[in-house]
């Protein structure tokens, strides 16, 4: 997406954005998972979001207008009314620009105190130790915290850092050890209920804690999440489909897509009664290229591709 400036037919000539990055309605849906209804309806009636108009009174959104939506989508899902979120915006956005005044490097610094006290615990072995640290970890942060800024990146340099002895053990430990955990959330959390979704790794290209971390972000959509196992053939999905009977089949990918992606993705979407996603890095990488297809790209980020499956399942949101 362009910076747009005064060079730009039809953008605001106001200095505040001059030179800033804005966003259409329609790009906002995409980031956040909100449909461009529930944005105009925030902006109407609760007065939630004050998007920039161009001249011919189309909708601009800059970075700070999306960080709201995101704040908003964020007191939603702790079961605040949209109604009483602009009431704990205006109590909360003041602390939150003061704390933008301290470095965003304490904040990195503090997940990697947290990342040095789990490397601790895997260097020793020591499941124990390690159980407690990952307790208190989820007590601090929330879900998609923990595992996106915090235990992920750890995990992902173990795997790419083993060239000395010990440390293939090392990573293999704490695999194990994170797989297990989640597989006992998504226990914990399933809601067995007639609408299904079904996740698995597209052509093995993610490790199982990606496809499991993927369910666990999507498990508190109102629907139980089914994990099919690394290796599944994807020649075999729409048997199993027609089987489970499921409301979406969501693929896990974090490789770049090749160029036939977009026509295998089409096809299996056409042999399937149900909604197809894509979600991982790939998602963000064949967005453009799957654009008005039957494909949903759910994105890679838990938050985001969270809200982004309740639209499509609701409806909402084009793909």
């Amino acid at each position: 997406m362009p910076v747009l400036t005064d060079a730009n037919p039809g953008v605001p000539n106001a200095l505040s954005v001059e030179r800033e990055e804005l966003f259409p309605i329609r790009e906002v849906a995409r980031l956040t998972g909100v449909n461009p209804v529930t944005l105009r309806a925030w902006e109407r009636r609760y007065g939630l979001i004050q998007p920039t108009r161009t001249e011919s009174g189309h909708r601009l959104y800059s970075m700070t207008d999306i960080d709201r939506v995101r704040s908003i989508i964020g007191w939603i899902d702790r079961g605040v009314a949209v109604s009483k979120v602009g009431k704990i915006l205006a109590k909360t956005e003041p602390l939150r620009a003061l704390a933008q005044i301290i470095p965003n490097e304490r904040v990195q610094a503090d997940y990697a105190q947290w990342q040095q006290q789990v490397q601790a615990a895997v260097n020793a072995f020591d499941e124990v130790q390690l159980e407690q640290v990952y307790g208190q970890i989820f007590s601090s942060y929330p879900l998609t915290v923990v595992f996106q800024d915090i235990l992920i990146p750890l995990w992902t340099r173990l795997l790419l850092r083993q060239e000395a002895f010990g440390q293939a053990s090392e990573w293999l430990f704490l695999d194990g050890f994170l797989r297990s955990r989640v597989l006992q959330r998504l226990l914990l959390v399933r809601v067995m209920q007639p609408r299904r979704i079904i996740v698995c790794a597209l052509d093995d290209q993610c490790r199982e804690l990606d496809v499991l971390v993927t369910a666990l972000f999507l498990s508190s959509v109102d629907s139980a999440i089914q994990v099919l196992a690394i290796g599944q053939p994807f020649d075999e999905l729409t048997l199993i489909c027609e089987r489970i009977k499921p409301k979406a089949l969501v693929l896990v990918s974090n490789h770049a897509p090749t160029a036939e992606l977009p026509r295998r993705l089409n096809r299996l979407a056409l042999s399937l009664d149900c909604q197809l996603m894509l979600v991982g890095d790939a998602a963000d990488l064949a967005q453009e290229s799957l654009a008005g297809s039957s494909v949903g790209c759910l994105g890679n980020e838990g938050m985001v591709m969270r809200q982004r499956l309740k639209q499509f399942l609701a409806g909402n949101l084009d793909t």
